[in-house]
């Protein structure tokens, strides 16, 4: 695979994260940002430490299946290599992205990474979501909704977190963040996310999530969703949540 012309989130992500799945183009991304913004590397590591405590729960409540969406690169603490003994789909819309997965979990038989666009789940392969999410629509699975709700409007955020909790059997349960306003104060950082980019208030958040019930933990900064000790002090950039499908 050639070397990329554009940057990817997903592979600055991975630089940010000291993983090995980036090129220069990435790296000459992230550094632009981080001239207009600050150090992100501890900010994405928290949303990373969140990401692997709400998949621990979710394993605790007996998932052992899940649907990822805009997965990103499938290293550095993602999903199947925290949930040891659960199946994993990994998806995204970026076909650079896939490819790249793809090739990492190439000797895998409990992770697949194929297309899924979150907003239409009907663009997942049926065949890849029946092996590796076995369970989906009939028992509890794992859904994991991070770096997405920040680059849909509230109308469409609404809909496919909605579409999600009708495909998803009663017991299922979503991790999700949302973008808070901390790019209001560094305008060209903010400049750089694009025009799909959506800061919101934390006040929004929850409305958001429609039918899906938070935990107890609520919706709060991710470093302070049961942290493992005393919360790592990072700026307030994403708020997380787990939140549960119940019966209806």
């Amino acid at each position: 695979m050639g070397e990329p012309e554009q940057p990817s989130t997903a592979r600055m992500i991975d630089f940010w994260l000291g993983g090995e799945h980036h090129f220069p183009v990435d790296v000459a991304a992230a550094s632009a940002f981080e001239q207009a913004y600050g150090p992100c590397a501890p900010v994405f590591r928290e949303l990373r430490e969140f990401l692997g405590r709400t998949v621990r729960a979710m394993v605790a409540h007996g998932v052992d299946g899940f649907l990822v969406f805009g997965a990103g690169v499938p290293t550095m603490g993602n999903v199947h290599e925290v949930a040891t003994d659960a199946t994993v789909l990994y998806t995204d819309v970026d076909p650079v992205t896939i490819r790249l997965g793809q090739s990492i979990l190439a000797g895998s038989d409990r992770a697949g990474y194929g297309f899924g666009d979150a907003t239409d789940i009907g663009t997942i392969d049926p065949a890849q979501l029946h092996r590796f999410v076995p369970g989906w629509g009939r028992r509890p699975v794992g859904v994991v909704f991070l770096g997405l709700a920040a680059f849909l409007d509230d109308a469409t955020l609404t809909r496919t977190l909605d579409e999600l909790y009708a495909g998803a059997a009663p017991g299922s349960l979503l991790a999700v963040d949302f973008d808070t306003e901390e790019l209001a104060g560094h305008p060209q950082a903010l400049a750089m996310m694009g025009p799909q980019f959506r800061m919101r208030p934390p006040a929004a958040f929850a409305p958001l999530l429609g039918r899906w019930a938070p935990t107890a933990d609520g919706i709060v900064p991710v470093a302070q969703w049961r942290p493992e000790g005393a919360p790592v002090q990072v700026p307030d950039a994403f708020h997380g949540v787990l939140a549960t499908r119940g019966g209806d």
